[in-house]
């Protein structure tokens, strides 16, 4: 029997940062390391949220709190569940990562950091994402990093793929035994 809360409601962990970082593969692939569902934040968007996007429009705070929220009742509904869940979801600031843990306050954030050259090659070699290049600027400009006093890790995405989803396994598994 397990005394750890986090096991026992299932682990919560948001997959952040800007677009091309990685969020979708390395988030399906975490969340395939510990066992539970994933979820990609971009089907969680309201589609007008999308339409403004491909449109080449970033969204502002008005279009990101209810989706905001719905990516945090997500989760905790994982939680709740004992399913545990991971959700690629930008969480670009901290209060709209603070807005995610006053929903789902269990949530770690693994957040995948690297330098907009190496984003921008990524971004720009993708054909199936609504996101377009242009909007990489305006996410680099809205990025407040994961905080040392924010639950959660900061990973070096110029590394191979394995190399990012065992550092992260690795550091999840050991923060949630502690």
């Amino acid at each position: 029997m397990t005394t750890n809360n986090e096991t026992s409601e299932g682990i919560q962990i948001i997959v952040m940062g800007v677009s091309g970082s990685g969020k979708s593969t390395i988030g399906a692939l975490i969340a395939g390391a510990l066992g539970v569902p994933f979820v990609d934040g971009d089907s969680l968007h309201p589609q007008s949220n999308i339409e403004k996007m491909a449109g080449g429009q970033p969204l502002n705070d008005d279009d990101r709190w209810p989706w905001l929220a719905t990516v945090g009742r997500t989760l905790a509904d994982a939680g709740r569940r004992g399913t545990g869940m991971v959700i690629a979801c930008s969480a670009l600031r901290r209060s709209y990562r603070e807005a995610i843990l006053e929903t789902a306050p269990r949530t770690r954030f693994v957040h995948l950091a690297g330098t907009r050259e190496v984003l921008a090659t990524r971004v720009e070699g993708r054909s199936d994402h609504f996101m377009p290049t242009t909007l990489l600027d305006s996410q680099f400009a809205t990025l407040e990093p994961l905080g040392d006093d924010e639950p959660g890790i900061v990973i070096n995405i110029d590394q191979t793929v394995p190399a990012i989803v065992a550092e992260a396994a690795a550091a999840l598994t050991e923060s949630s035994s502690a």
